[in-house]
């Protein structure tokens, strides 16, 4: 099944147009950004597929990035791969989609390649892979904990609340796409998030300061819930 969605990709992608999964056509992002992706799992390479798609510059990155070059190939010639360190170097914002353990050593072997710029950060705690941390970071909500892990960034809180399926393959959904939640302190950020929400084929539902990304946590009644972004107003009560 993966060998066969990859080479689905490939052939929307490399054709005449790209479609999403959906098979709508993908538009054209009408603001190019370098994007920075560090890991190229689930998350990490659906989101690479679908800013690659809309006309976004992309590093995706790994300790090994020679074994990623047949996905940057597949997604096009605006993909490029690289380690961690090279992705952070590399994007005006940097996508950071690792196992929530690895959160903090990111925040502190790229601390000075990701000064100042705007980090998306995808991760969630699980207890079971990533230990007490992920317990205690649970308590107080992860946008307090990650804010912690990455100072001196202007970080977001998003794609944390979706699933990887319905990440890769229902961008651009109809009748109404699903929504994303987005958290962040810095309005910049957030409307960068936003945009960045938006061409890879969803609706943004911004929540508020990184102090409510706990609203849409692991465990709340939105998570994964795979919710339209009217939906997900009225669940967070949001106007």
């Amino acid at each position: 099944m993966q060998v066969l969605r990859r080479s689905l990709f490939a052939t929307l992608i490399l054709g005449l147009g790209a479609l999403s999964a959906t098979g709508a056509p993908v538009p054209k992002t009408a603001h190019p950004m370098k994007i920075g992706i560090i890991g190229a799992g689930e998350i990490g390479g659906a989101l690479a597929r679908h800013w690659g798609a809309a006309g976004h510059d992309i590093m995706i990155s790994s300790r090994h990035p020679e074994e990623l070059r047949a996905l940057a190939k597949e997604i096009g010639p605006n993909v490029k791969v690289g380690t961690p360190r090279e992705a952070a170097a590399f994007g005006d914002v940097v996508m950071l989609a690792v196992p929530y353990g690895a959160t903090p050593q990111v925040g502190r072997d790229y601390a000075a390649e990701l000064k100042g710029k705007i980090v998306i950060d995808a991760g969630n705690p699980y207890p079971s892979r990533d230990g007490d941390m992920a317990v205690r970071d649970r308590q107080r909500g992860t946008g307090v904990a990650s804010a912690e892990y990455l100072p001196g960034t202007r970080l977001v809180r998003a794609f944390n609340a979706i699933n990887s399926g319905p990440l890769l393959r229902d961008g651009f959904h109809k009748p109404e796409r699903l929504g994303i939640p987005i958290a962040a302190d810095d309005p910049e950020a957030m409307q960068v998030a936003e945009q960045l929400v938006g061409d890879a084929g969803f609706d943004p539902v911004p929540v508020g300061n990184l102090s409510r990304a706990r609203e849409f946590d692991y465990g709340t009644p939105v998570y994964v819930q795979g919710m339209t972004a009217r939906e997900l107003r009225k669940a967070l009560n949001l106007r």
